[in-house]
Parts: C-alpha cells; structure tokens; sequence
C-alpha cells in the first residue's frame, strides 16, 4: 500500500495511510540515510558508466545467452557491479535492501544447464530483484523492511518465486519498500524502512519513489536488474512504477498467488511486474501467474489466464479500442492534464474511439470502507501469516509487531510512529458486521455499480486516466506529498490495472492507467502495448540532485 493511498479521500493514503536481531541491528549491512545523503552529495555523473546492458529487453538478454555474447554469470556480474556502483555509492539509490548471496552460484548452474538443455523458456537466466515482503527459502532474509523478522526464515518459497525459479530466472536480491508495505503510519514516508533506510528517486534524488514498491521502481529504473516484481493493495505497484518512467502491471486478484507474500488485504493484495517496456512485463507476468491450492482467489471458476502474454501485443492495438476517459482523475496538476491530453490524442491517432468522459459515482465514496476493510484484515492476515513463517520469529501476531516496534522505536520509529498498526489491533474478527458490511460496499460499489457497470453502459475495452502526479520532495519531517492518482478504484474491485510510461513534467516521469474488468490484462496489454509503440517516451533517469525546472 503506497502512503499516498492511505484513505480517507483518494487525495490521502500518503494523507491518512497519510491520506542479526536486536544485537544484530547495528550489524544490518546497509547504507544509513547520512550515509546516502553524504555520497550523493559528493558523486559525479561522469563516474556513473554506460554499458550494452543499460536498458537492455529480456528478449535481447535471451538472445544474447543463447548466442554465447552473454552468460548468465556475466550479466548477474554486471547487475552487482552496477548495484554497488550507484546503489550503494555514487547517487546511492539505495533501493536494493540485500543481495542474494547464492546469486553466482546459481548462474553457473544456470549457465551448465542452458549449455546442456537448452533455455527452459524467455526468462532462463534473467535476473530479477523481488521485494522484500514476498518468502524466499533461501539465505536471503524476508522482513517487509522491519527489524522485527530479521532472523526468522520463511519455511517455503512463496508460490511466485517458485514459478520463477521453475521458469530459471535468476533472482538476484530483495528490493528495500515501504516498511510493511507502508499500512503502519498515517505520516509515513515513502520509501523509508527501518532495516533499509531510504530509496531515492533517481530522476531527482531528493525526490520520492513513492510506495510501497519503492526499492522495485528505483532499481528497475536505474538499470540495476533486468526486471523487477512488485507488491500492491492499492497503487503500490503503478505509483512508483510512474514516478520511475516503468510499466507497472497490478493484476486481477487471484490472477497470481498470494501466498507466501507479507500481507495487508486479502481482498485487494497482489503481485505484479515493473519493468522498463510492455513486452517484459507481459513475459514475466506469464510466468508469475499460476494456480495455488493455498491461495483459493487462484481457484476462482472465472479465472482466465495465460501461460504467454505476449501473444496479445500488438503494435496496432489501439485500433478500434474503446476506451472511456475518467475525467474525476484529471484536474489535480495542469501540468500533468497537458502530459495525459497529448496521450488521448495518440490514442485517437491511432485508431482508439475514446468516450470522453464516462462517469464512476465509486470514485470518492469507498475511501472509508477500503480502510475499515484493510484494517480488519490486516490484523487476521498478519497473525495467519506469521504463524506459519517458521522456526526463528519471536513474531506471532500484529500485537507482538507493536510491541518490538515501542520496544525498539529509536531505530523503528524516528520518523512516524504505528497509528495504523494500533488502529487494526483494535477490531474484531471477520466476522464483525462492520468488516462485512464495509467489504461489500467496496465490492459493490466499484465492481457492479462501477468499473462493470460503465463498461457494459459504453462497450468499453478499457478506462483510462492519469496514473499519478510527478515525484514529490521527500519530507520525512511530515511525510508524503500527494497530490492525485487513479490506483484506488481498480485497487478495491480486484480489478487489473497496467501503467505505461506517458511523459515528463520538469523531467519527472509522468504515467498513464489503463484499467479495466476482472481478467482482462490481455486487453489491457494490447492497449499498453499500441500505446507504447507509438510513443516510447521513457528516458533513463539522470541521477540529478534535484529536478531540472528549466525542461
């Protein structure tokens, strides 16, 4: 859950949401704030180097192994070279909160076996930085950002990384977020955690990643990993993904499985690719989905998924799509209205017939009902998972959670305090008519009286708005900065949700959504695809200390 999604009102879950082990915290081998500021401070782009990798496809690294210009080992070499060239010094980014120490080994026993079999499919061998809430049963820690499960190691693989695993990508670390996925403060600051510290934009240093999948945006953008994977309740997978210049694709609920995943909301948790095009994020997106007897959204009769998304790319996508423009999410900055209406233009251009505007009544009323909700399952969802995280974790409920953080709050809480993990000790069960009245409000609301009402109404094939508005300055004094964004809706329906790199304002990233019913993220990828092939307007970032106003 990024902070800018906090409820009450759109405008706040950065405003309202806003809206090792104890002796071995000081052993956490990763770069302090003052450490990050000194070095950016100090750093010289020109030290900053270019290589053939810098923006390379999963396609291109495919060929490129199998024609032997590459190997597994060599690209995972680059990556970690890179990581401690500009994460851990230089601009220190600081978006990667520790690196797989069996990612070598695990190349070369990829290498052996691409020599012998042959590629097991499009992703063998590619690395992949995942975030930190999502299980690894290996000798990497899980910990959502806190100190309070260092130690402790899940019992399994999640489900996603086993399907990563089985489709031999290489994963090459754990991505620095939002501490527990940014539902712990109402004035929380994006991007922060107490384990990792602070991930920066690297468009504008000083500015925000936004949340909670910040450490996944930074260093997909900064080129420090072929593909990231990223984790959302309500825009945590497309804000950063906008403020970074990525694709960010936020699917269907049940589309890709959540166990094994740290959770915040049942209802509304979800997985999903961030990746610098269309095309690897269709690919990865492939690989992630799956059905998982342990996750029973998965088994859902309705699910429609597919093995190989991109088969549905398509560079004329955008001819004879119908796409309603959801005017309530404009207006927030003109700056970005101006980005989106050269983007509708593309999208007529390009053969899109666009229902300017269609109205969504959801949008605004379910900011309550979302946060009753979210908080009621929390509480359950959490003691559920930590039950089941293993031997290690003196860790057993939220309550416990609270405690460790009273306990430790000089190195858990210097900035923003719990008010959000205290407000969810406080409910009941789920079986509280409270929850169940506010869940179906949601569900009905902005599934059957929104995103399927509309889109039956107008024939539609897809809605689209503004993502977010540009990187804000971090503020870790009063926390995030959040000016707009259309994560909400699709958030709370289950529904999919795809981000495509639209434009720049000040040289900020700007994104545009496209969103739609339930399992529909093969439309939503021709779109984004027709979109993108039109436009191509990503630019890596340039590491600036702060943002260039004179562009």
């Amino acid at each position: 859950m990024r902070e800018s999604d906090k409820p009450t009102t759109n405008k706040s879950r950065r405003q309202f949401l806003k809206t090792s082990l104890l002796g071995g915290i000081a052993a956490v081998s990763l770069p302090s704030l003052s450490f990050a500021e000194k070095a950016a401070a100090t750093f010289s782009k020109a030290q900053i180097k270019t290589s053939d990798l810098d923006e390379i496809t999963a396609d291109e690294l495919a060929a490129g192994l199998k024609s032997g210009k590459y190997t597994v080992r060599s690209i995972a070499e680059h990556y970690i070279r890179r990581i401690k060239e500009i994460d851990k010094s230089g601009p220190a980014i600081n978006s990667v909160i520790e690196l797989n120490p069996d990612a070598l080994s695990i190349a070369d026993s990829l290498d052996k076996e691409l020599k012998e079999k042959g590629a097991r499919g499009p992703l063998h061998g590619i690395p992949v930085l995942i975030k930190d809430n999502i299980d690894t049963a290996d000798n990497m820690e899980t910990t959502a950002g806190s100190l309070a499960l260092l130690g402790s190691k899940p019992v399994k693989d999640s489900f996603v990384v086993k399907q990563l695993r089985a489709a031999g990508v290489l994963i090459l670390g754990k991505t620095n977020l939002s501490e527990w996925a940014n539902i712990r403060s109402t004035h929380s600051t994006s991007g922060w955690s107490g384990r990792g510290g602070l991930t920066k934009n690297p468009y504008a240093l000083d500015r925000n990643c936004s949340g909670s999948s910040s450490g996944s945006g930074a260093a997909a953008a900064s080129n420090l990993c072929a593909i990231a994977i990223g984790t959302e309740t309500d825009g945590s997978i497309v804000s950063p993904s906008s403020l970074n210049g990525l694709v960010g694709i936020k699917p269907t609920v049940g589309l890709v499985s959540r166990a094994g995943i740290i959770p915040i909301s049942h209802s509304q948790d979800t997985a999903g690719p961030m990746t610098r095009t269309v095309r690897d994020a269709a690919i990865l997106l492939g690989a992630m989905q799956g059905v998982d007897h342990e996750d029973n959204a998965t088994e859902n009769k309705k699910r429609k998924a597919f093995s190989d998304y991109t088969k549905f790319l398509d560079a004329d996508g955008l001819q004879g799509a119908r796409i309603g423009v959801v005017r309530k999410y404009f207006g927030f900055l003109p700056q970005v209205d101006d980005v989106i209406e050269k983007s509708l233009d593309v999208l007529r251009k390009k053969g899109a017939v666009l229902i300017d505007s269609v109205e969504i009544e959801a949008i605004g009323k379910v900011d309550d009902s979302e946060m009753t909700v979210m908080m009621y399952e929390l509480k359950a969802g959490m003691k559920k998972y930590l039950e089941h995280r293993g031997p290690g974790t003196k860790m057993h409920s939220l309550k416990d959670l609270i405690e460790f953080d009273d306990k430790h709050a000089k190195e858990e809480m210097p900035y923003f305090g719990q008010e959000l993990f205290l407000r969810s000790e406080k409910t009941g069960s789920l079986k509280d008519k409270k929850y169940i009245d506010a869940l179906a409000k949601d569900h009905r609301l902005t599934r059957k009286e929104g995103i399927d009402a509309v889109m039956d109404k107008f024939h539609l094939d897809a809605l689209v708005s503004p993502t977010d508005g540009p990187a804000w300055m971090t503020d870790l004094v009063d926390g995030d900065h959040f000016l707009g964004g259309s994560s909400q809706l699709a958030a709370v329906a289950g529904y999919p949700h795809i981000t495509v790199p639209a434009g720049f304002v000040f040289g900020l990233p700007i994104g545009i959504s496209f969103y739609g019913i339930a399992w529909s993220e093969n439309v939503l990828l021709k779109i984004a695809y027709g979109f993108e092939q039109a436009t191509k307007v990503r630019k890596p970032p340039r590491f600036l200390q702060t943002a260039d106003l004179t562009v």
